[in-house]
């Protein structure tokens, strides 16, 4: 029961996400004014933290996604099994999202704005 309203909120997550991406990809269009002004505020701690539960709420809801999927195909269903995959879906969330902010603090050069 947990996980399903941890799914619904990662996806409502997500759609608040995407505004912030319509919001980037506006300021990056209309010219480096707007755009410093948001690449300043996702440098800040405050941004830096919604960026990254931007990317465990995406991760999350992919593996919850695959969980179904399997699901679906009428596997993984017995009480052992399900307590599994959940707890499956929650490290393989956290670990993808720590695993992807490495590698792109690795290739940004340590994460300068």
């Amino acid at each position: 029961m947990v996980m399903s309203g941890t799914h619904r909120i990662t996806g409502i997550v997500l759609y608040l996400g995407t505004l912030l991406m319509v919001w980037w990809l506006i300021a990056a269009a209309a010219g480096p004014n707007a755009y410093a002004n948001v690449q300043w505020l996702t440098g800040t701690i405050i941004g830096r933290l919604v960026l990254f539960g931007y990317t465990w709420a995406l991760l999350h809801h992919w593996c919850g996604g695959i969980r179904h999927l399997i699901w679906d195909m009428a596997y993984g269903l017995g009480t052992v099994e399900r307590e599994r995959m959940i707890f499956a879906t929650i490290a393989c969330s956290l670990s993808l999202t720590v695993l992807l902010w490495i590698i792109g603090y690795m290739v940004m050069g340590g994460g300068a704005p």
